[in-house]
């Protein structure tokens, strides 16, 4: 088979490698119908993550069907249609008896493209089968389904659940990409009275006011913390939540929330930020970080399924799954090339 290779920082390259096979009684091998690429794997290439070894293949979002199953699979039959998690849960330890998916002591959370082979491949192993798939509902296109593999929920539950976004609040969303966007999205199921996003490209700025912002700032000709204090009075967001992952949009974050507020940040981040502790232990606010669970993943299915949540144009370009390079280089500079999330199909794929 064919997969998206991670070869040290800055190298990928799609080459042949050995097939996906099933390795424990827990597992299923799934043929890679539709995958993507998140901003997590650009970190990656980066050298930001340093437990991804080279030879590892990246990727963790996909949809495809179910082709071989473990003896110790039960929900699962050859031939299923499933949404591959981009978090791996074992199901029994404390961990993941708790919800907390994200932090499985049992060999789950993240590993798929991070420590162990990811989706970007014609096939994929996927470990605990049973608890790290989601059934694909029927009558929803694969693009749609596979926005729910990562950004969705983690905007739900990093963003806007532990931003604690509530009716009514002013919300500041910093970064317009697709974490960002879909953090639009979620964040209206609370009704914000005001949504503010901070984004440098005028495309996603764009796509954020589409997707429902009331009020979008460009950082390099506005003076934001001005513009935030005027649209609150002076007392600053009730939540602000970081998508970027990069220290002084963190500051900016920590700065322009008002006493009691909450700072939720999303962002993945390589490079240390400075906590103005001096400033903000006087103000009451909360701080929350934290990596995606996928509780939430089945009720958000269920929403898309009942469109009651609208991704379709979140996906902004597709490709073939031997073009995965190219798709990387679109969407690696979403400032010349107004890319938001990139899809990329196998030729025996249907949609």
């Amino acid at each position: 088979m064919h997969a998206l290779v991670y070869e040290g920082p800055g190298q990928r390259v799609w080459r042949e490698v050995p097939d996906a096979l099933v390795e424990e009684d827990t597992d299923a091998v799934v043929r890679v119908e539709a995958v993507t690429i998140c901003g997590t794997d650009l970190h990656i290439l980066r050298g930001d993550v340093p437990e991804t070894t080279p030879g590892t293949i990246l990727g963790h979002e996909a949809v495809g069907t179910v082709m071989s199953i473990g003896p110790g699979v039960r929900r699962l039959r050859v031939g299923d249609r499933v949404l591959v998690s981009c978090i791996t849960a074992c199901a029994t330890c404390a961990a993941c008896r708790a919800g907390r998916y994200g932090q499985c002591q049992g060999g789950g959370g993240w590993i798929l493209g991070h420590t162990i082979n990811g989706v970007q491949a014609e096939y994929v192993r996927v470990p605990f089968a049973d608890t790290s798939t989601h059934p694909v509902p029927e009558g929803v296109p694969d693009d749609e389904v596979l926005m729910l593999a990562d950004i969705l929920p983690t905007s739900y539950e990093v963003g806007v659940r532990n931003g604690e976004v509530m009716p009514g609040d002013s919300v500041m969303l910093v970064g317009a990409g697709p974490i960002g966007l879909a953090t639009i999205t979620t964040a209206q199921l609370f009704t914000p009275g005001l949504l503010i996003v901070v984004d440098p490209a005028a495309s996603r700025l764009q796509a954020a006011k589409a997707l429902g912002a009331d009020v979008t700032l460009d950082p390099t000709t506005e003076d934001v913390p001005a513009r935030i204090a005027d649209l609150t009075d002076g007392a600053g967001v009730d939540v602000a939540i970081e998508a970027v992952g990069i220290p002084e949009t963190f500051e900016l974050c920590t700065s322009s929330v008002r006493s009691a507020g909450r700072v939720a940040n999303v962002g993945v981040h390589g490079r240390a930020a400075t906590l103005h502790l001096e400033s903000l232990w006087i103000r009451d606010v909360t701080i929350r970080t934290g990596l995606v669970d996928t509780w939430s993943t089945p009720t958000l299915l269920n929403l898309l399924r009942r469109r009651k949540i609208a991704v379709g144009s979140m996906v902004t370009h597709r490709f073939g799954l031997s073009e995965m390079e190219h798709a990387y280089d679109i969407f690696e500079r979403p400032a010349e090339t107004g890319a938001l999330k990139v899809a990329m199909f196998a030729e025996h794929s249907s949609t």
